[in-house]
C-alpha cells in the first residue's frame, strides 16, 4: 500500500464519519430534507372536503307569547333563497339570512354550554321555546349543520329531547321532514387534493365528488 493510497483511504474514512454524524444530527433535530417525505403525507397535508347544497329551507316562525315562538311552516327553496321569516306579536316581520341565523345559534350555544354541562363533563341538548331554539332545531339548523364545518350544530340538535316540539302541529313537522330530505339529497361533497408540483414550485389539484352524503 503506497502512502498516497493510505492518505486517500484516511480522507474517505473521515468523510464517511462526518457524513454519518451530520445525518444523526439532522434526524435528532427532526429536520427532513426536501423530497424525503412520503407521498401519503404530502397528499394528506393538502386534502380537504368542500360541501355544497343546491336546496335550502325557508322557515316561517311566529311569536305566540312574549319571547316564545313556534315554527308554522317550512318549504324547500333554492339555496340562495334560504331564510327564516319571523313574525312578532306586534305584527312586525323580520327576515333572517342563514348568516344571521347561524350567528344567533352560535351565541345561544355558547351561552348555554356551561349551564347544560353535566357531572361527567358532557353537554345535554337544550330545548327552549326562544327564537334561537327554533332556528337550531328547525329546518334552518338542519340546513346549516350540513354545510361546511358546522357539524357542531348537528351535535346539539342530536341532544334535543324531541324536535317535534318546535313545530306548531304534527302536520307541519311531517312536512318539514320532507323539506329536510330535499336538502340532504341536494348535498354534494367534493374531496379536493392539492399538492406541490415540479419540486414544490407550484400546486395542482384533483377532486372527486359524491352527492347526498
Amino acid at each position: 500500500m503506497t502512502p498516497a493510497r493510505s492518505g486517500s483511504f484516511i480522507r474517505r474514512a473521515k468523510d464517511i464519519t462526518i457524513s454519518s454524524t451530520l445525518a444523526l444530527a439532522i434526524l435528532a433535530s427532526g429536520v427532513i430534507a426536501p423530497g424525503c417525505s412520503n407521498s401519503e403525507e404530502d397528499d394528506s397535508a393538502y386534502t380537504y372536503e368542500e360541501t355544497t347544497l343546491s336546496k335550502g329551507v325557508r322557515s316561517y316562525i311566529k311569536e305566540t307569547k312574549p319571547g316564545e315562538f313556534e315554527i308554522t311552516d317550512e318549504e324547500s327553496v333554492s339555496i340562495d333563497q334560504s331564510a327564516a321569516i319571523v313574525t312578532y306579536l306586534d305584527g312586525r316581520t323580520e327576515t333572517l339570512s342563514p348568516e344571521k341565523a347561524k350567528a344567533m345559534i352560535d351565541k345561544e350555544i355558547k351561552q348555554s354550554a356551561d349551564s347544560t354541562r353535566t357531572d361527567n363533563n358532557q353537554h345535554n341538548g337544550y330545548h327552549r321555546s326562544g327564537l334561537s331554539s327554533m332556528l337550531l332545531y328547525g329546518g334552518m339548523g338542519y340546513m346549516l349543520g350540513r354545510m361546511g364545518n358546522n357539524g357542531y350544530i348537528n351535535n346539539y340538535r342530536d341532544r334535543a329531547p324531541g324536535g317535534t316540539s318546535v313545530y306548531s302541529s304534527p302536520g307541519v313537522y311531517q312536512k318539514a321532514q320532507s323539506v329536510h330530505s330535499d336538502v340532504q339529497a341536494s348535498r354534494s361533497t367534493r374531496t379536493v387534493t392539492t399538492r406541490p408540483s415540479g419540486g414544490r414550485s407550484g400546486f395542482f389539484g384533483r377532486s372527486a365528488s359524491r352527492s347526498g352524503g
